[in-house]
């Protein structure tokens, strides 16, 4: 397929707009990377009025905010680090629980929308694996629809075990192998993606030293939990 019918073709199946194709166009990127460049605009390092609209919309990953919340419980004591923070609106929702949060993000753009979002959070550019904290800083870890892009999940999950304090929880809503092409995890985005059968999730969460590991699956929509 040509580039341009690939990106008319991106632009149907994910609502692109005339200043996302402008990007394309203005990255002078060669066609053969055009998948990556649409996974990082449309949702790995979401850019764009588009990206705005969708990350800071109410109902964005509203399903996976729930089941985090649900399992974290956070409490007035609580200090939440959320990691791929989007547009912030699990952080929101943590301080209206009475918890300090803390976001990070490596799109400049959600970055912005975040602190917009929740303006009571703090909302720092920076990497899943890197993040600039240190030891014990939090006492609960939450990623949502996240944990996907990660290519290297065991180094983010040990980075999250040491800025957990100890008994600290993490919750992460990712997506299971059974969703690989349904509109939950479309392509070209699937096939840049990171899939994990319960037990493999269970696995590398033990494997990073968490305890009291747990995954429920609903449908494809994967809650992990565990503990420091």
């Amino acid at each position: 397929m040509s580039a341009r019918r690939r990106l008319d073709a991106a632009r149907r199946a994910f609502g692109l707009e005339d200043e996302d194709v402008a990007a394309w166009e203005q990255s002078a990127l060669a066609p053969e990377v055009f998948d990556d460049w649409l996974t990082d605009r449309v949702a790995r390092r979401p850019a764009g009025a588009r990206a705005r609209a969708v990350y800071g919309a109410e109902d964005v990953h509203d399903f996976a905010r729930r089941a985090i919340l649900d399992a974290l419980a956070l409490t007035p004591r609580d200090r939440l680090l959320e990691i791929g923070c989007g547009g912030g609106l699990l952080l929101r929702d943590a301080i209206a629980c009475g918890a300090a949060a803390t976001g990070i993000d490596h799109s400049e753009e959600m970055v912005r929308l975040a602190r917009e979002r929740a303006p009571q959070a703090e909302v720092i550019l920076a990497r899943a694996e890197q993040p600039p904290f240190p030891p014990g800083a939090f006492t609960a870890v939450a990623m949502s629809v996240v944990f996907l892009f990660l290519d290297d999940p065991a180094a983010v999950l040990r980075e999250c075990h040491r800025v957990l304090a100890p008994g600290g929880r993490i919750a992460i809503y990712t997506t299971a192998p059974s969703l690989r092409g349904t509109p939950a995890a479309p392509e070209p985005l699937a096939g840049r993606s990171h899939f994990y059968e319960d037990d493999d999730l269970a696995a590398l969460l033990r494997l990073t030293a968490f305890a009291d590991v747990g995954v429920v699956n609903d449908r494809g929509g994967q809650l992990a939990t565990g503990r420091r």
